[in-house]
């Protein structure tokens, strides 16, 4: 994080995932991992990704972990920026990927993404939030048609949670929305 309170633009890994068992998964959005966002010179580092995700105008901000259970949101979009400690996470329904994060790591979940906690330090702490607009639902079980389609209509976000305007999600999201 430089002096001005911004970080340096990273470009993220992009995931994709088919449907899962019960865990739809996005059908064209991939997961973004936004690795070392954070570095350990940050000295609040959940602060900081909440300053970060309200600039780039995301709501709905809180602070706690991942749930130990799969789950999805099909009426929003969520950021999950890692605060404090590391994880093993199961991204994308039960036969996804196990991932490995980090203090200062970030990932964005496209609605539809099943996501887990496998494991995690003591002090694993997580800042998530929103896209402007959208509220998650936790959803447990299979997706009704009519989930699907909201889910696969949610609209890209106007900015990226990290970098806003500028960053990396608008271009990565709509080109896959394109496609």
């Amino acid at each position: 994080m430089t002096s001005a309170g911004e970080t340096t633009m990273r470009q993220p890994e992009t995931l994709f995932f088919s449907a899962s068992e019960w865990v739809p998964n996005h059908p064209f959005l991939p997961v973004l991992v936004y690795r070392g966002v954070l570095g350990p010179e940050v000295d609040d580092r959940a602060h900081a990704f909440e300053g970060l995700f309200y600039d780039s105008g995301w709501e709905g901000v809180w602070r706690n972990g991942v749930f130990s259970y799969q789950h999805y949101h099909v009426g929003a979009h969520e950021v999950l920026g890692i605060a404090e400690g590391k994880a093993e996470l199961l991204i994308g329904g039960p036969e996804g990927a196990s991932l490995d994060v980090e203090a200062g790591d970030c990932l964005v979940l496209p609605a539809g993404t099943g996501h887990r906690r496998l494991s995690a330090s003591d002090d694993f702490l997580v800042v998530g939030g929103y896209p402007p607009g959208q509220h998650a639902d936790i959803e447990t079980a299979a997706a009704t048609p009519g989930e699907l389609k909201i889910i696969a209509a949610l609209p890209v976000p106007g900015s990226d949670p990290l970098y806003g305007r500028a960053g990396p999600l608008l271009t990565l999201w709509n080109h896959s929305a394109r496609s």
